[in-house]
């Protein structure tokens, strides 16, 4: 009886390299396709893959910039597959030290194959010229003659962006900010009060060879070591005590200031997030509605109350531009639709696919909904608005406006509904404001606006 074939196992940089090239050519998310895609790897090529495909792309500026002065003709008229495999080689020459120039060269070679001879032979050209010349083979742009452009290239992100950030903190910290945004986050848990507390989930996890640490800022969190698959495999996620969600996160849920009995909405509401945290506080007595447009995201979010146990959710599709609610609501969260430049750890391809007239579009939104969200806060109520984006545009812009348009509403200092640690996060404004420099957090912006 003959033999099966087995399906063979791609190596690291192939998983990286299909990565790269989904990113750029669909819409999808480098963090979803990685997730689907290293399953199969080995531990340690999980972990190189990951590096590969988040290094890539967070200096992807800093690596065309390179590869413009080693590559004859235009960058953009390369085939995607090529781009890829070339951006991918050049990361590893450049930034990552323990791997051997010839295995960067070769593997990229390899990946650039299937594009032709001619694409492979230019692939190994320029790397191998690369490696020769090393990281100072190419220089930046002159600091004195233009420093924005300087900042751009090596921190690696766009010049108009760049720009807008240069607007949002003071000039002496812009380089730190746009370092940070080149380095991963940590990834934060929250311990579900209905089933553990942070003490016990964090020995809980310990035992199961993760490692857990209190957070800086909200009290239900926990830093955890990058062991993803192993946490979603764990007996403590598949019995509910506890959520993936950002620290920032968690603490715009605390301005809502849910009690048990509070009946609240968050009016965009996948992937559920919020809404379980919300929920775990209204109980027992209170109840969230969660809005969101798409059946999907609906869906997600039952399934997430579930797991969660949550019987105090209630999910619905709906535009929340029209949304289908007459009873006066105690507190009301927008975390609208935005730019997303506040999660550039995260999501270091965002910096590529923003352009400046997204932050008109995202206001206009967001204004849109807070507008339609209002009539449903009772007089006493609050409204939350959030957006993870520094931008102003999206930010204190919008916020003035709402205020201006809808008078029954006055802003109210968060710091009252924060646990001690955190008040340090509220502005002189009355904002909660937090950046990855300053915070190790993502760039959130929340206020709380209380009706009259």
């Amino acid at each position: 009886m003959p033999g099966r074939r087995l399906t063979p196992v791609p190596d690291a940089r192939a998983v990286a390299h299909d990565v790269l090239v989904r990113v750029e050519t669909t819409a999808a998310f480098a963090d979803v396709l990685l997730s689907r895609r290293i399953a199969m790897l080995p531990p340690a090529d999980r972990a190189l893959a990951t590096e590969l495909v988040y290094g890539t792309l967070a200096w992807q500026g800093r690596l065309d910039h390179h590869l413009r002065a080693l590559v004859r003709g235009s960058m953009e008229r390369l085939d995607p597959p090529v781009r890829a495999a070339l951006r991918l080689g050049l990361h590893q020459l450049l930034f990552l030290d323990r791997v051997p120039a010839y295995a960067a060269v070769d593997a990229s070679v390899r990946l650039a194959r299937p594009a032709g001879r001619g694409a492979a032979g230019l692939v190994n050209a320029v790397l191998r010229r690369a490696a020769r010349e090393g990281r100072d083979g190419v220089a930046l742009p002159d600091a004195s003659a233009d420093p924005i452009e300087r900042l751009a290239v090596e921190w690696s992100h766009p010049r108009w962006l760049v720009e807008r950030l240069a607007a949002e903190v003071p000039l002496v910290e812009l380089p730190e900010l746009l370092a940070a945004h080149n380095r991963r986050g940590p990834v934060t848990v929250r311990a579900n009060p209905l089933r553990t507390t942070p003490d016990l989930l964090a020995q809980e996890l310990d035992a199961r060879g993760v490692q857990a640490a209190p957070a800086r800022w909200a009290p239900d969190a926990l830093v955890v070591e990058r062991a993803a698959g192993r946490l979603r495999g764990s007996d403590a996620f598949r019995a509910g005590r506890f959520a993936f969600q950002g620290e920032a996160s968690q603490l715009v849920t605390l301005l809502l200031g849910v009690e048990p009995g509070t009946t609240a909405l968050d009016a965009c509401a996948a992937p559920g997030g919020k809404t379980a945290h919300a929920a775990s506080l209204a109980a027992p007595g209170g109840r969230v509605i969660a809005i969101d447009v798409h059946p999907a995201g609906a869906r997600r979010i039952a399934a997430e109350a579930q797991r969660l146990g949550l019987g105090n959710v209630s999910p619905l599709v709906a535009d929340v531009r029209r949304p289908p609610i007459g009873t006066p609501l105690d507190a009301v969260l927008v975390d609208a639709p935005c730019s997303g430049l506040g999660t550039l750890r995260r999501h270091p391809e965002l910096r590529w696919r923003r352009h400046p007239d997204d932050l008109a579009r995202f206001a206009a939104l967001q204004s849109a909904l807070l507008d339609a969200v209002a009539p449903l806060v009772r007089a006493g109520g609050a409204l939350v608005y959030a957006v993870c984006t520094p931008m102003r545009a999206e930010t204190d812009d919008v916020v003035a406006a709402f205020l201006d348009a809808q008078p029954r509403f006055v802003r109210e200092s968060p710091a009252a509904r924060l646990p001690a640690a955190a008040v340090a996060l509220v502005t002189p404004e009355g904002a909660l404001r937090t950046w990855p420099h300053r915070h190790d957090l993502d760039a959130f912006f929340a206020v709380r606006l209380r009706a009259r």
